[in-house]
C-alpha cells in the first residue's frame, strides 16, 4: 500500500483520522461549555486514564471547541516534575487573555483590576513579568500574598469577571494534572469552588492519570463535588473497528474481518496502539483488502517502534532500582498487584522498597487507586519489561557508608 496515503497518525496528542467511541464524553463537555458561557452552573471536568488512551487528543478537541464557542482559554501542560510550576506557566497565558480582552473594547475597571492582580501575582511568586498592568492603586490589589490557595482564586476571579464584562467566559485546560503539587491542586479546587458559589463564568477541564481523583480529594475534601471524572479507557471492540475502518475506507481500501479482529485483540482497544498497528500494517500490505497475514508480518516493526518510541523513553528515565521494581511487577502480569506481592517477587519486604514505589508514582510510571495496590500507567508495559529485562534480579539493599 502507498505509504503516502497512509491515513493513520500515531503520535503524542496527534488527532486521529476517525474520532470513535468518545461521544458520551464529548456530549457532556459540550453541555458544560454551553451552560457555563450562558451563565449557568456546570461542574468542571478531569479526564482520567492510562497512557495511550487518547486523553490529550480529547483535551485538545475540547479546547478547540471552547474557542469556537467564544471562550477565552488557557491551555497548559504540566511538566514531568514535582509541582511548583503553575504560577510560572499561567502568568504569560493570562497576560495573553487580558490583551485579547483589551482589543475587544477599551479597558474598563474590571480589566484594569485583572491586569494589576496579574502583575501582583507574578511578583508574589517571583515570575518575571513585564506585561499587562493598568494603573490601579495599592488599595485595590489582591492575589499577592504568596499563598497559592489564597491568590489563585483571586486572580482567576478578576480574569473571569473581565471576560464576563465582554460577554464571554474563561476556560482553563490542563494536561498531566497529576504532576501538580498538592497546594496547586488545592488552589484549583478552591478556584472552581468560588466560581460555583459566585456564578463565575469559569470552567476547568483537565486530563491525567487515574490517581488524580484521589489526589484532588486529598487536596480539598469537597473536590469530588466540584468535578466530574470521566474515565477514558480502551475503545470498545465496535469503536476500535470503526477507528480502523473509517480512515482506510476513505482511501478506498479495506480490512478483512480476520485482520480487524487480530488488530483489536492485539491492541486491546487502546487508541495509540490502534494508530500504530494501523500505520505499520498499512505499510506492510501489498494491496487491499489488508489481511491477517499482513498484520502478522507487521508485528516486528510495530514492536520495535513501540519499544523505542513509546516504552523505552519512559523506562530510560528510571533508576536501576526503579527498573528492578517495574520488572518485579511485570513478573506478576499486567496488574493491578498488591504491594506486598511485588515486594515478595523481589525477595524483600514492602518497607524496603517503599521509597522506590513512591518515586515511580511521582514520576507517573505506576499508580495506586486503592490502598495497597499498584498498576502500570502504560498499557502492555509488562510485556515490554520482560523483553527488555528477561531476568528478574532479587532486591539487594544498599549498604550505608
Amino acid at each position: 500500500m502507498d505509504p503516502r496515503l497512509n491515513p493513520f497518525a500515531p503520535g503524542a496528542g496527534t488527532r486521529p483520522p476517525a474520532f470513535a467511541g468518545r461521544d458520551p464524553i464529548l456530549e457532556a463537555a459540550d453541555i458544560a461549555l454551553d451552560r457555563q458561557i450562558a451563565g449557568r452552573h456546570a461542574n468542571s471536568m478531569i479526564l482520567l486514564g492510562l497512557r495511550g488512551v487518547g486523553k490529550t487528543v480529547l483535551l485538545n478537541r475540547l479546547h478547540q471547541e471552547a474557542k469556537a464557542k467564544g471562550y477565552e482559554t488557557v491551555r497548559l501542560e504540566v511538566p514531568d516534575a514535582a509541582g511548583g510550576h503553575l504560577a510560572r506557566m499561567i502568568v504569560p497565558m493570562l497576560d495573553t487573555v487580558l490583551r485579547r480582552l483589551d482589543r475587544r473594547r477599551d479597558a474598563g475597571a474590571r480589566l484594569c483590576q485583572a491586569g494589576a492582580n496579574l502583575a501582583n501575582f507574578a511578583a508574589a511568586f517571583k515570575v518575571s513579568y513585564q506585561g499587562f498592568a493598568l494603573g490601579l492603586d495599592g488599595d485595590g490589589l489582591t492575589a499577592g500574598s504568596g499563598n497559592m490557595e489564597a491568590d489563585l482564586p483571586d486572580l482567576m476571579r478578576a480574569v473571569w469577571e473581565a471576560a464576563a464584562d465582554r460577554g464571554t467566559a474563561l476556560g482553563l485546560f490542563i494536561d498531566e494534572v497529576q504532576y501538580l503539587s498538592k497546594p496547586e491542586l488545592a488552589a484549583l479546587a478552591r478556584t472552581c469552588h468560588e466560581a460555583a458559589q459566585q456564578g463565575g463564568r469559569f470552567l476547568l477541564i483537565g486530563a491525567g492519570l487515574p490517581q488524580i481523583a484521589a489526589l484532588a480529594g486529598e487536596a480539598k475534601s469537597y473536590a469530588e463535588r466540584l468535578f466530574t471524572y470521566p474515565e477514558v479507557g480502551p475503545l470498545s471492540p465496535d469503536a476500535a473497528r470503526e477507528a480502523l475502518t473509517r480512515p482506510v475506507e476513505a482511501e478506498g481500501a479495506a480490512f478483512t474481518d480476520a485482520a480487524l479482529e487480530r488488530i483489536v485483540a492485539d491492541t486491546q482497544g487502546y487508541a495509540y496502539f490502534l494508530q500504530s498497528w494501523g500505520k505499520f500494517v498499512w505499510d506492510e500490505a501489498d494491496a487491499s483488502p489488508i489481511t491477517e497475514d499482513d498484520v502478522i508480518r507487521a508485528h516486528p516493526a510495530i514492536r520495535a517502534d513501540l519499544d523505542q518510541s513509546f516504552f523505552r523513553t519512559r523506562f530510560d528515565r528510571c533508576s536501576a532500582a526503579e527498573q528492578q521494581y517495574l520488572r518485579a511487577m511485570a513478573e506478576l502480569g499486567p496488574g493491578p498487584h498488591q504491594t506486598g506481592d511485588v515486594a515478595r517477587a523481589l525477595g524483600t519486604e514492602s518497607s524496603q522498597v517503599a521509597n522506590t514505589r513512591r518515586k515511580l508514582i511521582e514520576s507517573g510510571m505506576i499508580y495506586s487507586q486503592r490502598h495497597g495496590e499498584t498498576a502500570f500507567t502504560v498499557p502492555l508495559f509488562d510485556t515490554f519489561m520482560k523483553r527488555t529485562m528477561p531476568d528478574l534480579v532479587p532486591y539487594t539493599p544498599r549498604k550505608r557508608a
